[in-house]
């Protein structure tokens, strides 16, 4: 069945009068006539009939009428949710972000793009770096943002904003009652990410280029959210974004512990696939983050 053909029959219909439907679609009475014999052959029975000078349907072809209406606003309906799809306003993106990010971009982040697209779903997976480029890798996520030191073969990474990881410690710890040196933190015990993790590979790599032993690990968590409350009440030390004390809880809770050789300077990227399938949707994340992620930090 052509779809035109149909258009034709809808008009022919709705005119009764095969004259006047040849005025209003531009087409020949012939045309039209050659329009409803192919639809007639297709289906195998009369559409129309004869009723004095005009032309009326069919019990078939009144069926057909009906079911042809349906059939045109499923296909308008379609061609709205394909541009929609292709301009990334529908689907579903998979995202996933650094724990040590999530709490400050991602309600400006969703806010943002639930605006520009509000009919996009998502599924956000929060966890460090290391299961998030896995998982990236693997193809479960579409996207990632995430810290970064070096570039990593497999991935593309856009910039959003340079970022800081320090040594901190509770307010009160006793570390601040002397000079802090990088010796002096091998006296106390730490509360750390997993050692595959790279900001835990590079304050290890610290020590062990100053000829000094590793961080001395009593709490290994991947729960970034229970560390301001946790080292505010031990002596324990941990390595973290400079974010942790720059908002919530840590403000007030926690102290950096002041060492140019544990401070840490990172590029907070978006990362996909390069040679991965970025879905319109997913596409459109990204550019959001590229123009305005930045600020979505800085309005915290």
């Amino acid at each position: 069945m052509d779809l035109r053909d149909l258009t034709y029959f809808e008009t022919i219909a709705e005119l009764g009068h095969l004259g006047r439907a040849a005025e209003k679609l531009n087409r020949s009475q012939p045309a039209l006539t050659k329009s409803i014999q192919r639809l007639e052959e297709s289906l195998g029975t009369r559409l129309f009939q004869r009723d004095g000078r005009r032309i009326k349907l069919t019990e078939v072809g009144k069926l057909l009428l009906a079911r042809g209406k349906q059939l045109q606003l499923n296909i308008a309906e379609t061609e709205r949710e394909v541009r929609d799809f292709a301009n990334g306003l529908v689907g579903n993106i998979r995202l996933g972000c650094a724990a040590s990010m999530a709490e400050h971009l991602l309600p400006h982040l969703t806010a943002a793009l639930l605006e520009r697209a509000p009919e996009v779903t998502l599924k956000l997976s929060i966890a460090q770096d290391d299961v998030l480029k896995e998982s990236l890798r693997a193809g479960r996520l579409d996207v990632i943002i995430s810290p970064q030191i070096t570039a990593e073969p497999g991935f593309t990474a856009y910039p959003i904003l340079e970022d800081e990881a320090i040594v901190v410690a509770s307010a009160e710890h006793p570390i601040f009652a002397g000079p802090i040196t990088l010796q002096g933190l091998c006296q106390y015990r730490w509360v750390l990410a997993g050692p595959t993790v790279t900001a835990r590979r590079w304050i290890d790599n610290v020590f062990i280029a100053n000829h000094l032993p590793t961080p001395q690990v009593q709490v290994e968590t991947n729960a970034i959210s229970l560390l301001p409350r946790l080292i505010a009440r031990t002596r324990l030390l941990s390595f973290a974004a400079r974010e942790t004390l720059a908002y919530g809880l840590g403000r007030s809770w926690l102290r950096e512990v002041p060492l140019a050789q544990t401070t840490m300077r990172r590029t907070v990227s978006v990362l996909v696939r390069t040679e991965g399938y970025l879905s319109p949707a997913a596409g459109a994340l990204v550019d959001l983050l590229k123009e305005k992620g930045q600020r979505f930090f800085e309005d915290n």
